[in-house]
C-alpha cells in the first residue's frame, strides 16, 4: 500500500524533470532526437507506484510526454535525506508541504526501488495500490496505469543487496548480486524484448500493453 499526502511540492516533480531529463542518453524531444535542449516542457501521462515496507521511501514510476515526442519512463524516489554515493543520479531537491525536504532519485541506482521491482515483478504482485489521507480518513485512488507481469510463478525473491552496476542507455541495465532487472525507458517506442519475466503496462492514451520492465534471477 502507497500512502500519499494531500501536499504541494515546490518545485514541482515536472519542474524538476524538464530540467533533468535532457542530459539523459535515453531522452528524445519532441522530434525524436536525443540531443534536445536544456529544459523542456513536460507532461504527465500516467503513474504508478511500488511500497517500501519500512514506510521511509516513496517510489512512483511516471511516465512522461514531451510535445509530440514518446512517452519516458522515469522511476523516482523520494528520501528525507541524500542517499550516499548517487550524486549523479540526483534529479533534484523540493520542499514537500507536509514532509519537508525530499530528495528525487532516478530510483534505478536506489536499492529500496530495484528491490522493490524485483519483488513487484518475480512474485508477480504488479504495483502497490494507493491511498490519500482526506479529513482523516483513507480514500483508494485509481490507478492511471493497468499493471500486468507475465511469467512470474510461485517465485522466492532473493535479498537483492547492493546495487553492483547500472548502464544507462535505451533500456537501463540494474545488476544486484542475485537479479538483473532492465528497466525500459521509451515504452512502446519499438522492440522490447528481454529475457525474464515481464511487467507490463496500458495507460490512457497507449491502447494495447506494453512492456516496462524485465526481471531475472541470477
Amino acid at each position: 500500500m502507497a500512502l500519499l499526502h494531500r501536499a504541494t511540492l515546490r518545485p514541482t516533480k515536472l519542474d524538476l524533470l524538464a530540467a533533468w531529463l535532457p542530459g539523459r542518453p535515453w531522452f528524445a524531444g519532441p522530434t525524436g532526437v536525443s540531443a534536445a535542449p536544456a529544459g523542456v516542457d513536460v507532461v504527465s501521462r500516467a503513474a504508478y507506484r511500488f511500497d517500501d515496507p519500512a514506510g521511509e521511501v516513496g517510489i512512483e514510476t511516471m511516465l512522461v510526454g514531451v510535445a509530440d515526442g514518446p512517452v519516458h519512463q522515469v522511476p523516482l524516489t523520494y528520501r528525507a535525506a541524500p542517499l550516499d554515493g548517487a550524486d549523479d543520479w540526483l534529479v533534484g531537491t523540493t520542499e514537500h508541504s507536509v514532509l519537508g525536504p525530499r530528495w528525487v532519485y532516478d530510483g534505478c541506482v536506489d536499492p529500496v526501488y530495484v528491490a522493490a521491482l524485483a519483488h513487484a515483478i518475480l512474485t508477480g504482485s504488479g504495483q502497490a495500490e494507493q491511498y490519500v489521507e482526506v479529513d482523516g480518513r483513507r480514500e483508494l485512488r485509481e490507478p492511471t496505469v493497468t499493471v500486468v507481469v507475465s511469467g512470474a510463478g510461485d517465485l522466492d525473491v532473493p535479498p537483492v543487496g547492493a546495487v553492483r552496476r547500472v548502464v544507462d542507455e535505451d533500456r537501463t541495465l540494474i545488476d544486484t548480486d542475485s537479479v538483473e532487472l532492465v528497466v525500459v525507458r521509451r515504452p512502446g517506442a519499438g522492440a522490447d524484448g528481454a529475457a525474464g519475466v515481464t511487467l507490463s503496462g496500458r495507460w490512457d492514451g497507449q491502447p494495447t500493453t506494453v512492456p516496462l520492465a524485465y526481471a531475472k534471477r541470477l
